[in-house]
């Protein structure tokens, strides 16, 4: 059998990876040898073996995970292999469109410093909202608000309800790993729609502000906004509202304008 095979050494330079690898391999469930010695130990490799190890190693060398990479040399089928990787590739497209979105953002603050947003103090009235809702990660948030969007306004069209805009979006004060949010659109007073919830914001005090540009860059103003209202000595309280003055259909990228509402807790007299 051992002429026929070949040894872990011989096989390693074949698809030129080091041995430590093609162990390592072996460990993870990965490349198994086809034959271990009962006595020495040593690993042995069939010529066939190399084309699985030569894919391994690229779709380490692209950053797969290991469990990812398993699931696609197990696949039975190669249109099941496919669907694994091309699943992959999304991910991957998400995490880059992330990534350029953070440079953008890196840049903006490498020209210019923190931009100066102008926050101010002031009362909001009470709004009543027929609103939809989502669960999602931080990192799903527009997305899920795209989504929330798409079933929010046939409804109100069938429904016949004039709505006022601009489109809110409410969120909890943390962004946790599974939150709550909410889109809505201010309705006429009594005016029930079937199908949505109504969700009344209480008016009281405010803090808030105008983001002009990509919704990537919306942290710089909420850090703006957060840091003026602790520098008070205020009491943020939720939910945190933004407003779409100029949404997506209206503008391009740079000049979408959000306003951005922190309630703030009543002061005791």
């Amino acid at each position: 059998m051992q002429g026929e095979l070949l040894t872990i050494g011989r096989f390693a330079r074949l698809c030129r990876l080091s041995v430590k690898q093609l162990r390592h391999y072996d460990e993870m469930g990965l490349l198994a040898p086809v034959h271990v010695d009962a006595g020495s130990g040593y690993r042995y490799y069939a010529p066939e073996q190399a084309r699985d190890a030569l894919t391994i190693a690229l779709l380490r060398e692209m950053d797969l995970p290991l469990a990812v990479i398993a699931q696609a040399l197990a696949a039975p089928e190669p249109e099941s292999r496919a669907r694994i990787l091309r699943a992959e590739r999304d991910r991957l497209a998400e995490r880059i469109s992330r990534d350029q979105a953070r440079m953008e953002m890196l840049e903006r603050l490498a020209e210019g410093g923190l931009p100066g947003y102008e926050v101010t103090m002031g009362r909001e009235p009470e709004r009543r909202l027929a609103v939809v809702r989502a669960v999602c990660a931080p990192a799903e948030i527009g997305e899920k608000v795209a989504e929330c969007v798409g079933r929010l306004l046939p409804v109100l069209g069938r429904a016949g309800i004039a709505w006022e805009p601009p489109l809110w979006a409410l969120y909890p004060l943390d962004l946790e790993e599974r939150m709550e949010i909410a889109v809505g659109a201010l309705t006429p007073q009594g005016a029930e729609v079937p199908g949505l919830e109504i969700e009344v914001l209480p008016g009281g005090p405010v803090a808030e502000t105008v983001h002009v540009g990509p919704y990537a860059q919306l942290p710089l103003a909420y850090n703006a906004l957060f840091a003026a209202i602790h520098e008070r000595g205020l009491r943020p309280e939720a939910p945190v509202r933004e407003a779409y003055l100029v949404g997506p259909a209206e503008a391009p990228q740079e000049e979408l304008m959000t306003r951005l509402i922190i309630p703030i807790q009543e002061s005791k007299a």
